[in-house]
């Protein structure tokens, strides 16, 4: 009852592996790089490899990955190689070896410019039912390896579930107007509004996905924090979040007062995680009231699991202007 984790040097990877692990359950984490939660190195774009490492796998959670900070420091090549063989080299692998059960992180980036309504218009309420329009070869690759995802679960009977994750990276955000304009905490909370999850939740929707695959066929979540706005809200959303905030959690401004932070003006959209919660019983613990009812007591924001693996980065180098280059 082996579940094969891939990219168990990354971040969420690690985080499956620790959590399994905890859990006494066998796993075995793959990656390129070598890492105390890596038990065997080496690329998912080798079919040799992968054909290596499915024997006795029952289950796989597949989080390997080139990330958008890589988009300008890898060639399109390196994403199709990784993202999209390296996902089909798994499935046909998974398929061939009986594996009983299949999940794919992929992320909301997927969606691209169908994210950002024109002047005026009310902010996206983004469900499963959106459709992507990729502005990257990041999101190119991610759309077709869910596309690869569906094709195994209706040709091959492959119970798979693809989990589209909103942002749960603890690094600084790339773009230099948010850093200088925010405390990274600051920009982390206003976040979990309406695009950021905690990597406990990310873990545990992964683990319920093993489980609750559909029997024959194939299912699409969307994982991140679960918002305390309605779709009646989507107007003033845009125009003014602080003014909706109050209704909803009127205590944030005391405690954003005392710690000199500041709430955005607005937003234009927000991910809605009905869905996931409804089809696997998915119960986020970190939403913003949650993280509201730390910081009142003076704690971390972050759950235990975040705090223990830290932050990672995407490069083996420093870059000048921010965390990672942009393209």
């Amino acid at each position: 009852m082996t579940i094969l984790v891939t990219g168990s040097s990354g971040h969420l990877g690690e985080a499956l592996v620790r959590t399994l692990r905890a859990e006494r359950r066998d796993v075995l984490g793959i990656d390129i790089l070598p890492g105390a939660f890596t038990q065997r190195a080496g690329s998912i774009s080798d079919r040799d490899f992968v054909r290596h490492c499915m024997k006795g796998v029952t289950s796989v959670l597949h989080a390997a990955t080139l990330h958008k900070p890589h988009v300008a420091t890898h060639s399109r090549q390196d994403f199709i190689d990784v993202n999209v063989t390296g996902t089909l080299n798994l499935l046909e692998e998974a398929t061939a070896a009986g594996v009983a059960a299949f999940v794919y992180t992929s992320t909301t980036s997927v969606f691209g410019d169908a994210l950002v309504p024109p002047p005026g218009e009310p902010a996206a309420w983004v469900s499963e039912e959106i459709v992507p329009v990729p502005k990257n070869i990041y999101g190119v690759t991610k759309a077709a390896a869910e596309d690869l995802c569906q094709l195994f679960a209706r040709n091959h009977s492959l119970r798979t579930v693809v989990l589209r994750t909103s942002r749960f990276f603890p690094e600084e955000d790339d773009n230099r107007v948010v850093r200088d304009g925010f405390a990274d905490a600051n920009v982390k909370a206003n976040e979990f509004l309406y695009r950021r999850v905690d990597i406990e939740d990310v873990v545990s929707a992964h683990l319920l996905a093993i489980t609750h695959a559909p029997p024959t066929g194939f299912a699409k979540y969307i994982i991140s924090a679960t918002t305390p706005f309605s779709r009646d809200d989507v107007m003033e959303l845009r125009r003014d979040l602080p003014l909706m905030l109050r209704r909803y959690a009127p205590d944030f401004e005391r405690e954003y007062a005392r710690r000199g932070w500041t709430m955005i003006s607005g937003i234009d959209r927000v991910y809605v995680n009905d869905r996931v919660r409804a089809a696997l019983g998915w119960q986020p613990r970190h939403d913003f009231r949650t993280l509201l009812a730390r910081l009142q007591t003076d704690d971390d924001i972050r759950s235990p699991l975040a705090r223990e693996i830290g932050s990672k980065g995407y490069h083996d180098r420093a870059f000048r202007d921010g965390p990672y280059p942009l393209e």
